[in-house]
Formats: C-alpha cells, structure tokens, sequence
C-alpha cells in the first residue's frame, strides 16, 4: 500500500494528483519551492516540504533536495508528475535507494526511453516503424547522415522531450547553425547535447496512444491526436485521433501495445507516433514514461482514472482492466490555457490573475491551479489550467469547446484564450484532421 504520497511537481498536474490520492485515502505531501507556498495545490495538500528557492534547477529539479524532503516528510512513495525529474532514471533510482515507491515505470524502462536512440532500436526490436534517420556524434557525421536521409530533416535531442532541442533544416547550408542551437538547447534543458538526424513528414499529424501496463500485461486506452503544435508544442489535444482511418487506427494501437509488452512497461505511458497525412503510414517517435499533460481527453471518454492506475500498479497490483473493458465514448477535446500572449510572439506574462472565471457545466472538466490572485511565477512553464469538453460526437465537442472559451475570461495577464477561439472557429479545425502545420497558416 501506498500511505503518505510526496508529490515532486506543481501547478495543475499537482493538484490532479492530490485529488486522486485523497479519493483512495492517501495522505499526500507536496514538495513545494519557495515561489509556491502559497500556491493552490500548496494549501489542498494535506501537507508541504520546502524543496528550495524558486529557480527550478534549485529545488524542483534537485535530485538530493527531492529526495531529502520526501525521506524527512516520512513518504512511502514519490508521484513525479510530467516534467522536471519525472523521466529521470537517476531520480528512481534515488527514490528506491531512499526506501520509497516510485510511482512510474522501473529503471531499465525509463534509461531506454529516456535515450531517443536506444528507444528507436527498441521500437525497431518491436517490428515498429521509425523514420529514416539516427545517431550522428561529430558535425561530420551530421553532414553525412543529413545527406543520407535528405531534405527537409529535423535535428533532435537525444535526451529531448517538450519540443527542445529540435530544429527544422530545410536545405544543406542551414545545417551547422541548426545543429549549434540545438545542441546548445538540448545542453541547457537536459545537460546532454547529443542529437541525432531524422527526416522531416510536411504534412503528417501528431497521434499518440495512452497504454497502461504492470510488468506483464498491457493495454491500449485508445489514440489522442496532437497536431496543433506550435514550435512543437502541443497546445490542442483530443480523443479519438479524428478522420483516421479504422485500419490506421488499429495498426498504430496495436504497434504501441507491442512496444509496452516487449519492454514490460509498467504505470502509464504514451507511445506517440507521426502519421503521413497523405497515406496514413505512421512512424515510431518516442514513447513518454509518464502522465501526460492531455490525459485528460482519454479519462472523458474511457472513464478510467489514469493517475489511480498509477498508483495501483506502484503499489504492485496488476492491471485489474482488460482491453475488451476499454470502450471509448463519444469524443473529448482538451486546449492549454497558458500565461502567453499569442499576438507577441507567445511572450511570457507572469504576473497576478485579477479575475479567474473558469466555464462549467455538463462535458466541461477544468484542470487548473489558477484562481483570483493567483500569480504567474516567471520561473516555470507557463500553463495555467486546461480546458477540456466532452461530447455525445465530436460536432458535440467543437460546438461545445467554443462556448466554453466564450464564456471564460482571465484578467491580469495575457493568455492564448484568443488563439483558441480562433482555431475553434477555423473551418480546417471543425473538419478535423489537421496537420501539424495548421497553426501556420492561421493569423489574428
């Protein structure tokens, strides 16, 4: 059993899991920094620890204060959230040497996953598709791989997760600049700056699929279509994948749960893909061991509450669901409300939140940590709260998704309510099946 939970994250994702826990009679303690004592989820946790000062690098992302503060709060178990340490092999491996649970796949999972590479040779070891590509150590063999794969082509991190260290190269004399500023960003974000060369799909779609496992068994919760990114950001997300095809729907829910089986995964995680547009031909991207922040869309429309099938299989219980259990209902659309202004270039606003008029009603869930007077630290990710509607059908949802956006209103900072408003009024949206360059094509 899992008793007394220390929570290793903040914002929204914080204050999801604390509702869980409490729900299963869990006492949780959230580590906090010294920017979010004062925090939401700081005063609904049952208890705090101080984890440091508010840069990230100093308390959310320190392996030894996290650690110490969970040990010292007398925690049985460590929930990472999304982010920070939460795919951090080194940070499980603190967490079991302490005496705690951690509640996420074990060791070996998270060091193969956490390497891009060694997660396409395992995909590969699976039978999955991935894209033409690979590792390049030296700016000669770079050169020579971007030759070999061709043109357009994305530089990656191999340590990378959230869009950094990712560069779009369109033609041979824009390589070296690309490849500096990647490798400069995979160091600042991760402390690694190796990548590695895979080809660029101009019109392919971002789908992924929610798997659960405990060691033995896995299953699939279904797809989520991710493609409206900006600088390969995720900023819509929904569930069922729209306008793919039940051939393609199947050959890519059946690769991913083959992938969790080969490597025995355990918890939650998500194995994304990206999908050719013109064909439907799907590739292996990476599978993210962890909570997503959009696991929200899958829980609407399966009913399953992903962080309780966390904890239960932290716990050491096997997977009481089956597949033939799982029975997506209807369709549920999720946007992120980020302190951002959109018609600035996405610039930052931190600042306090005067008003804070979140929508509710029948099909709409809010997950935020946001209220009147909240503030916006400049510290960290900037996500304020999403926005997530569910509908008998996904006209229901749209539909649904822009009166919701009407009706919300946050003053104090700029956020990107207005970009949303906008893709749910866009024709190419309401049809469904966009490509992952919708957003630029779409204007104030």
């Amino acid at each position: 059993m899992i008793r007394r939970l220390f929570i290793a994250n903040r914002g929204e994702i914080a204050l999801r899991v604390i509702r869980t826990a409490r729900r299963m009679g869990i006492t949780t303690v959230l580590g906090v920094s010294e920017a979010d004592k004062a925090s939401l989820p700081a005063e609904l946790a049952d208890e705090i620890a101080l984890v440091g000062p508010a840069p990230s690098s100093q308390s959310y992302l320190s392996i030894e204060r996290v650690v110490a503060a969970a040990s010292a709060a007398g925690c049985d178990a460590v929930h990472p959230g999304y982010g920070f340490l939460s795919e951090n092999a080194a940070f499980a491996c603190a967490v079991g040497a302490a005496g705690m649970r951690f509640v996420g796949p074990d060791i070996a999972t998270l060091e193969g996953m956490g390497d891009k590479l060694a997660a396409r040779r395992l995909a590969l070891a699976a039978g999955l598709p991935v894209l033409p590509g690979g590792e390049a150590e030296t700016p000669e063999a770079v050169q020579a791989r971007a030759a070999e794969t061709g043109y357009p082509l994305l530089l990656k991190a191999v340590a990378g997760g959230g869009g950094k260290g990712m560069r779009r190269v369109d033609r041979p004399e824009d390589l070296d600049a690309a490849l500096a500023m990647a490798r400069a960003e995979a160091q600042a974000s991760f402390g690694n700056a190796a990548v590695y060369v895979e080809r660029f799909v101009a019109l392919g779609r971002h789908v992924e699929v929610q798997l659960l496992g405990d060691g033995t068994a896995a299953l699939h919760l279904g797809t989520r279509d991710c493609s409206i990114q900006r600088r390969f950001q995720k900023l819509v997300e929904e569930a069922p994948a729209p306008a793919l095809p039940d051939v393609a729907r199947g050959a890519i829910e059946q690769a991913a749960v083959r992938l969790a089986r080969h490597i025995g995964y355990r918890g939650a995680g998500t194995a994304e893909f990206l999908v050719d547009a013109t064909d439907f031909s799907f590739y292996f991207l990476e599978l993210n061991a962890r909570i997503q922040v959009e696991h929200p869309v899958t829980e609407a429309i399966t009913g399953v509450d992903l962080v309780e099938q966390q904890l239960l299989v932290a716990m050491g219980k096997p997977l009481t669901l089956t597949q033939t259990m799982i029975r997506p209902r209807g369709h549920a659309i999720e946007v992120r409300i980020n302190a951002e202004d959109p018609d600035a270039d996405f610039r930052p606003a931190p600042g306090t939140v005067t008003r804070a008029a979140w929508p509710a009603g029948p099909g709409i869930r809010i997950d935020t940590h946001i209220a009147q007077g909240g503030q916006i630290p400049p510290f960290y990710d900037s996500l304020m709260g999403k926005l997530i509607v569910h509908g008998a059908t996904r006209a229901d949802a749209v539909t649904l998704l822009a009166r919701a956006l009407g009706s919300l209103a946050i003053e104090g900072v700029a956020t990107t309510a207005s970009l949303h408003r906008r893709i749910a009024a866009d024709p190419r949206f309401i049809a469904g099946g966009v490509d992952t360059g919708f957003l630029g094509g779409l204007r104030p």
